[in-house]
């Protein structure tokens, strides 16, 4: 029986068209399986309405701003559009910029480059890596890991009543954990951001692909999400929110189409005036068709409604937690407990298991893709495991031996495109390996644990 027939009287979005969804891979053990992507958290299948609409439109594929012909019009006309597209989905304020660019990791990197020099920046050490890593020119303040969401306002609280009150803060938190999936108290840290004058940026990649993301209700001053885990092919990501610093600040990159107006003085040099608009921060030829995609992904999330879609992943994290929790040898790692409401992201670790081992047979004889490691989180695991911050760990390449206990997790994470049955063939197979054990052998190569090929199945 079903794990979701419980909850059929619900009103729930059916799993949306993803690409990929009926490729099959190869079993070690014998035989081919379709695939079950469960690695949501690192990069989403994109959706087939995205990926229909960018084929529709390739044909007329022209560079923008750049050209008089139709199809450069059509194009630019497009890429301005999208613009205006992902402003509504972010819900943003008239005076916003929107301002495309590569990643969310891009993204928190311009605007660290646009903070005024004197700014004290306030991070959670919970914080992804693209969050923690690039406020380089600033004077930053880590914060401890909170138990509780009431916890992390009133650690952000404290940090900020402790502050220089004269010059400029900026906070930076995320809105859904890429390790735990636990949502973050956003409008509440935005609030006590605010009272003490400081501002505040949302990273969203892990919460716009599953829960609408409103600038003006959350409050917040910017937003920066990935395509790629919107559901989006191609490298493009989002930065939205104020533009006074952005205005400000010298351009992310120089070049043809930050600048307005280039011109030589009599002295040799150049004399150059800069755009003001989010041009200011998009110089080179932009990436049309990876921003047309995250344009689609929106409409598409919006069309099919994150009430359905929010009811349906809640049913998918309540079988997955619930087949884990009958697994004694499973430990699943949260900051906030059992009872904070998460998005699709559950990372735990198995008692007498390497994790990249784990992972490795998972996918090797299941089919079933996960993720391993410290997930670009290395504070925020070492602290969940309980172990030192010097301890041995690195990000997706375990120094232990298969069988070994390991300092890091395994993730799996799903969303809109996931189907039934990846979760219940995910929720079978952690129980048949930890009482069956692992039918093949496995060693280490170039860092992660693979299936080896040149011995018998166990």
């Amino acid at each position: 029986m079903s794990v979701f027939t419980a909850a059929a009287d619900q009103s729930i979005c059916t799993p949306l068209p993803v690409l990929g969804k009926d490729v099959t891979v190869p079993l070690v053990t014998g035989g081919e399986v379709v695939y079950a992507a469960l690695d949501y958290a690192a990069s989403a299948p994109a959706l087939q309405r995205v990926w229909d609409d960018v084929a529709a439109y390739a044909p007329y594929y022209g560079s923008v701003h750049r050209g008089a012909g139709y199809l450069s019009q059509l194009s630019t006309d497009l890429f301005e559009s999208s613009r205006v597209t992902v402003a509504e989905f972010l819900g943003c304020r008239a005076d916003d910029q929107v301002i495309f660019t590569r990643s969310t990791t891009d993204s928190l990197n311009l605007l660290a480059a646009a903070v005024p020099a004197d700014c004290q920046v306030f991070v959670f050490e919970t914080e992804h890596h693209a969050s923690l890593l690039p406020w380089r020119d600033a004077r930053v303040t880590y914060l401890n890991a909170p138990r509780t969401p009431a916890q992390a306002v009133a650690t952000l609280e404290r940090a900020l009543a402790d502050r220089d009150p004269y010059g400029p803060a900026l906070v930076c938190v995320t809105g859904a954990s890429n390790v735990t999936g636990e949502l973050w108290p956003v409008k509440e840290l935005a609030a006590a951001a605010h009272a003490h004058g400081a501002r505040i940026v949302l990273d969203a990649a892990q919460l716009a692909p599953h829960h609408p993301v409103d600038i003006t209700e959350l409050d917040v001053d910017w937003v920066a999400f990935s395509g790629h885990k919107l559901y989006a092919p191609f490298g493009s990501g989002v930065l939205a929110g104020r533009s006074d610093w952005l205005r400000d600040a010298a351009p992310y990159l120089a070049g043809g189409g930050a600048s307005r107006k280039v011109a030589r003085r009599a002295d040799g040099a150049v004399d150059v005036e800069w755009h003001t608009t989010a041009a200011r921060h998009e110089a080179g030829s932009p990436n049309v068709i990876g921003v047309y995609s995250i344009a689609s992904a929106c409409k598409a999330l919006t069309e099919a409604g994150f009430d359905g879609l929010v009811a349906r992943e809640q049913q998918l994290v309540t079988a997955v937690r619930a087949g884990l929790a009958e697994v004694p040898e499973v430990k699943v790692l949260s900051l906030f407990g059992d009872d904070a409401p998460r998005v699709g992201v559950i990372s735990f670790v198995v008692e007498g298991w390497n994790s990249s081992h784990f992972a490795a047979a998972l996918s090797a004889e299941y089919g079933i893709g996960v993720r391993d490691g410290l997930f670009c989180a290395h504070p925020l695991v070492r602290t969940l495991l309980g172990s030192d911050p010097q301890d041995i760990g690195e990000c997706g390449a375990p120094e232990a031996e298969p069988g070994e206990r390991s300092l890091n997790a395994i993730r799996v994470s799903f969303g809109a495109g996931t189907p039934d049955e990846h979760i219940e063939r995910f929720v079978r197979a952690v129980k048949e390996l930890v009482s069956e054990g692992a039918q093949w052998k496995y060693r280490t190569e170039d860092g992660r644990c693979v299936p080896d090929r040149g011995t018998a199945q166990l």
